[in-house]
């Protein structure tokens, strides 16, 4: 039997991209290669966002090339798109699939067959939520930003056909599903996103809706709505801030301020006191002040994220921030970094103190540390049980009795 693997780095689109592979493989006979055993056929799903992405990807390739000698080694995704020479060279066994043929990769690599199996996904290996691709690429071209050059435009898939994927998911164990897309914000398939939360809302036996990173100028009252009033869908949300000065806000190209911002998140907060909201925040952008830099900070302390992804700024060739004057000194980078990751720290922390003394429902997942294993609470804050019978993907009430450094401890 023929032995694959998959390495994907990067977004949720690409996991999910990858997992469409290996749903994909398996009906074809095919089964994951073990630990220590050679495939016949290797997947890299790269990823280009930063310097650092691009690093890793190309660790992978050099992996699958040394550990898997005889295997073909396909490269798909953003680094494949913006860098494919680079990737060639590395050995003449790499074969290059662009962003624009991803979801036909496997018909690509096998022509000769026929009734391939449909790209869709029915499971989502080692996680209990399953991340659904409902569309993909960008219009918006930041500044600071490659994916659109390699994406593309913005494009989506039709309501009825996510509806048709998150069924099978449901009737597959999953409880829980994150709708997500390079901008997801920009869903426009037969209806907008507002219109697709309300549709798999309704889907029976899904127990909880997310959606995946979005910008606070694309959270309108209709889709305010069908996060809020919704039967499944989580009071939570990952609202994009990048940058609290608007001087840095402008030269990002991003389309809001910081009062958008912060309209956005209290309008939410108002309406469900136990919203909470998380955040992307890039440090260190060219031409950043030490003034821009408090005005980030002034937010997150305002806002209290559950959590903070922060992103040093990396430059990318093609971009217009590539070419901007004023870089910030890599020094200064680290320094900002490591106050703003103190308070977003500090700030979370003080989020889940509110939450000490309640009863949540919790789905479990794969973390596990030495007793104890973790879930999200629907507004997304990590809680940590004792392990006992608990398994992932169980679904329980927990009553909060510590906050610790890395989430909630509960009974």
């Amino acid at each position: 039997m023929k032995k694959f693997k998959v390495a994907t780095l990067g977004c949720r689109t690409n996991q999910y991209e990858s997992q469409g592979y290996t749903d994909q493989l398996r009906r074809m006979g095919y089964t994951p290669a073990e630990e220590g055993e050679e495939a016949d056929l290797c997947i890299i799903n790269t990823c280009t966002v930063t310097e650092g992405a691009d690093s890793s990807s190309r660790h992978e390739v050099r992996l699958a090339l040394r550990d898997h000698p005889k295997a073909k080694v396909v490269v798909t995704g953003c680094m494949a798109e913006s860098a494919p020479d680079v990737l060639k060279l590395m050995d003449d066994r790499v074969r290059i699939i662009p962003n624009g043929e991803k979801e036909n990769l496997v018909e690509t690599l096998f022509p000769e067959e026929e009734n391939l199996p449909e790209f869709n996904i029915q499971a989502f290996d080692a996680h209990t939520r399953a991340f659904v691709k409902v569309q993909d690429g960008c219009n918006a071209f930041c500044t600071y930003c490659i994916i659109p050059y390699v994406r593309g435009r913005s494009r989506s898939r039709q309501i009825g056909d996510v509806v048709r994927e998150v069924e099978g998911l449901i009737s597959n164990g999953y409880k829980e599903i994150v709708l997500t897309g390079i901008n997801v914000g920009d869903f426009d398939g037969g209806g907008r996103l507002a219109d697709l939360v309300r549709a798999v809302d309704q889907i029976p036996g899904l127990e909880r809706l997310r959606i995946s990173s979005i910008d606070p100028d694309e959270v309108d009252e209709d889709l305010a709505s069908a996060v809020l009033d919704g039967k499944t869908t989580c009071p939570s949300m990952h609202i994009v801030l990048q940058a609290g000065s608007n001087v840095t806000l402008k030269r990002m190209n991003r389309k809001y301020t910081r009062q958008i911002f912060i309209d956005t998140v209290e309008k939410m907060t108002a309406k469900n006191p136990d919203f909470t909201v998380t955040t992307d925040i890039i440090v260190g952008f060219p031409g950043e002040t030490d003034a821009d830099f408090e005005e980030t900070l002034e937010i997150v302390d305002r806002v209290k994220f559950a959590k903070v992804h922060m992103f040093p700024y990396s430059v990318r060739k093609r971009t217009r921030a590539a070419l901007y004057p004023n870089k910030v000194a890599a020094n200064v980078i680290g320094e900002r970094k490591q106050r703003l990751l103190r308070l977003a720290e500090r700030s979370a922390f003080e989020l889940r103190n509110r939450f000490v003394g309640r009863t949540m429902p919790v789905l479990l997942e794969n973390e596990t540390k030495p007793g104890y294993i973790s879930g999200h609470t629907a507004n997304f804050l990590r809680v940590w049980v004792p392990a006992g019978q608990h398994k992932p993907n169980d679904l329980i009430n927990v009553h909060m009795v510590e906050n610790v450094p890395d989430g909630l401890v509960g009974l």
